[in-house]
C-alpha cells in the first residue's frame, strides 16, 4: 500500500504476500492502518503541543501514549487544549481559580467569608454570588472535562440513553412519510439503523425535532461519585457546579459524540444490507428455473 498499490491489484496479483486475502479484507486492513497511523500522528501533535505548555509530566505522558482510541486520547488532551473564551476562563482571569480550588476540596469552612475576600470591582467581581458564581462555572468546566468521567458517562448514553423524535406543530402534511415517527422514543442501544436514519431525515428536511435522552439522574450520579467527597457548604456549591457543568457542557458533548457515532454505525449497516442485497440480485439464474448455455450480449464485431 506504501508502494501505491491499490486494493484490487493486492487482492488479485499478490495473494502469495497477504495469504489470498480477499478486497474486503485488505480494505478492512488498509481503513485500519489509516486510523493507527493517524492516531500516533495525533498523539504527537498533543505531545509536542503540551511540551511546548510546559504541562507535560510523566503521569500524563503516560496516560497519552497507552491511550488506545482517539476518543480516549482527545479526553485526556481536553483540560489542556487551547480554548475560546468561556465563563471559567473569565472567572480564572478575574483570580477566582483559588476559590474554586477551596470549594472542590470540600473541607470544612466559612464559605461566604472566603469568598467575600475575591470581590473586587476593578476585575470584575461586584458581590458575593458573582465570586462564588465564578467559582463553580470553574468547577462545572473542570468536572466537564475529565477523561474518567467522560468515559463513564458516554457509555452511559450509548447502553441506557434513548432517540426521542416529534413533529414540528405544522409539519403534520408535508412529512407524512415520517408519521411513523410523529412521537416516537427508542433505545439508542437497539435501534436498527434504518429508523435512526429515517430520524436524522425528518430532522434535516425540518420535519422532526430530534434529541438523544439519557438517564439524567444517572449522570449525574456518575459526578458525584467521583466529585463529592463531604458533606458540608462547599459540597454543596460543588454539587450545583456538577448539575450545570453537566447540563450545559457534558450532556451536549455527549450527544453529539453518540449522535455521530450511531449515524456512522447506521450507515455502515445500511451498507452491508444493500451489498448484500445486490450480491443475491447478481447471483440469482438470469431466467429463474430454465437452463442457460450461454448470454450473447449482442455487441457488434465481436466487440
Amino acid at each position: 500500500m506504501d508502494e501505491g498499490a491499490t486494493v484490487p491489484f493486492i487482492s488479485r496479483y499478490r495473494k502469495e504476500v497477504t495469504g489470498s486475502l480477499d478486497e474486503v479484507q485488505v480494505t478492512t486492513l488498509r481503513d485500519r492502518i489509516q486510523q493507527l497511523r493517524d492516531l500516533d500522528k495525533r498523539r504527537d501533535a498533543i505531545l509536542n503541543s503540551l511540551t511546548e505548555m510546559g504541562k507535560l509530566t510523566p503521569e500524563l505522558e503516560k496516560a497519552i501514549n497507552a491511550a488506545e482510541t482517539m476518543v480516549l486520547l482527545e479526553d485526556i488532551y481536553l483540560p489542556y487544549r487551547p480554548k475560546r473564551k468561556t465563563r471559567a476562563s473569565i472567572a480564572r482571569e478575574k483570580g477566582l481559580q483559588p476559590l474554586a480550588d477551596m470549594l472542590l476540596a470540600q473541607n470544612r469552612f466559612d464559605v461566604a467569608a472566603e469568598a467575600e475576600k475575591y470581590i473586587d470591582e476593578e476585575k470584575g467581581v461586584k458581590d458575593l454570588a458573582e465570586a462564588l458564581g465564578g467559582a463553580r462555572d470553574i468547577i462545572a468546566e473542570f468536572v466537564s472535562e475529565n477523561a474518567e468521567v467522560r468515559t463513564k458517562v458516554r457509555e452511559l448514553f450509548l447502553e441506557k440513553g434513548s432517540f426521542k423524535a416529534k413533529v414540528i406543530p405544522g409539519k403534520e402534511e408535508a412529512g407524512i412519510k415520517y408519521k411513523d415517527y410523529f412521537d416516537w422514543e427508542e433505545s439508542v442501544k437497539t435501534a436498527p439503523s434504518h429508523r435512526i436514519l429515517a430520524m436524522r431525515r425528518g430532522e434535516k428536511e425540518e420535519i422532526l425535532y430530534l434529541d438523544l435522552m439519557p438517564p439524567e439522574e444517572e449522570a449525574i450520579s456518575i459526578l458525584d461519585k467521583a466529585f463529592i467527597t463531604g458533606n458540608n457548604v462547599a459540597a454543596s456549591q460543588v454539587q450545583q457546579a456538577i448539575a450545570d457543568g453537566y447540563k450545559r457542557l457534558l450532556k451536549p458533548s455527549m450527544e453529539t459524540e453518540v449522535r455521530l457515532l450511531t449515524k456512522k454505525k447506521a450507515d455502515e449497516e445500511a451498507i452491508r444490507v444493500f451489498a448484500e442485497n445486490a450480491r443475491q440480485l447478481l447471483l440469482a439464474a438470469p431466467l429463474g428455473q430454465k437452463r442457460v448455455m450461454a448470454i450473447d450480449p449482442r455487441f457488434p464485431y465481436g466487440l
